[in-house]
């Protein structure tokens, strides 16, 4: 304990030391930063218009994708300021903001999931129920329950977090990432931590009980369904929402289930930007691609404000 360091501000991981390098960084996270930022608000905006996407799954399909651009937002923009200003630090405060709207999206995007898995169970297997349990009031009430648990967890997170004594302000990592933040602690163990851990270790285990149990009875329901173009058309319905569960799994399992130990800065880095940018980046690909109404809808509105592609 005699290491305890007063802690003003940290200093972040650097992507290279090489000025072009730095520049190109840049410019690489620019582009990643701005494909993401233009997708989700793409989304956002025909959900907004479009009366025939006024549907609960759609709803919530908009939740999400004001997550993803509060997750890409976090990480991305600080980390470009440093490499084109070929700077490292990030002020304490700002450190305490990044780890909690870091941990409030990302707990947000997965409740959302757990929710649309629900609303993909409802619509399939008990469709003559949908209207009554999926009503208009239902899902604002579960979209704002989300939103306030991932609101008290981060808190709770960032608390346990911050109460800890730090022995050094180098963070391996180029945001401020719980994980290496625990790494430069002077504190092997602290209650206010653990628990937060312990309790987002059930809610997480939970909700992926939920959505395989949701997928698994959903499943059934196709197969017992007697054509096969109805069994398609069912189960296309679902099939991006469990893309997107499937990619947001991965990506966060492959980054918080990793050793922390002897692995190299690079696989650090890279399993970072997995985690915090491919899930942002890909949602709206992936809805744009395999979800049908919203295919429709971005064709009737290029087809509106750009007559030239009226062929496409």
């Amino acid at each position: 304990m005699s290491n305890i360091t007063v802690v003003m501000e940290f200093l972040l991981l650097r992507f290279s030391d090489n000025r072009e390098f730095q520049i190109l960084h840049s410019v690489s996270f620019l582009v990643l930063y701005l494909v993401a930022l233009m997708g989700n608000s793409l989304i956002i905006a025909l959900i907004a218009v479009e009366c025939h996407l006024h549907k609960p799954m759609y709803f919530f399909l908009l939740n999400l994708s004001l997550a993803d651009i509060g997750l890409v937002s976090i990480t991305l923009p600080k980390s470009m300021f440093n490499s084109i200003f070929n700077t490292r630090r990030i002020a304490y405060s700002g450190c305490v903001s990044q780890v909690f709207f870091l941990i409030f999206f990302m707990a947000t995007d997965f409740a959302l999931l757990t929710v649309m898995a629900y609303d993909r169970y409802v619509a399939i297997c008990d469709p003559l129920h949908y209207e009554a349990v999926m009503s208009k009031e239902a899902c604002i009430q579960m979209a704002a329950i989300t939103w306030i648990v991932a609101l008290l967890y981060a808190t709770l997170h960032t608390i346990g977090t911050f109460t800890m004594p730090f022995c050094s302000n180098v963070i391996d990592q180029f945001f401020c990432e719980i994980p290496q933040l625990l790494k430069i602690s002077c504190s092997d163990r602290h209650p206010i931590e653990m628990g937060v851990h312990a309790l987002g270790a059930l809610l997480s285990f939970t909700s992926f009980l939920f959505i395989i149990s949701s997928y698994v009875q959903i499943f059934r329901a196709v197969l017992r369904i007697p054509s096969m173009k109805g069994r398609k058309k069912t189960f296309s319905t679902c099939t991006p929402h469990f893309l997107v569960v499937s990619l947001f799994l991965l990506t966060t399992s492959f980054s918080y289930l990793k050793p922390n130990t002897n692995l190299s800065t690079d696989l650090n880095l890279t399993a970072a930007v997995v985690y915090s940018v491919v899930p942002p980046l890909m949602n709206p690909v992936i809805y744009s691609l395999r979800n049908q109404p919203i295919k429709m809808a971005m064709r009737k509105c290029i087809h509106l404000h750009w007559p030239l592609f009226h062929n496409l």
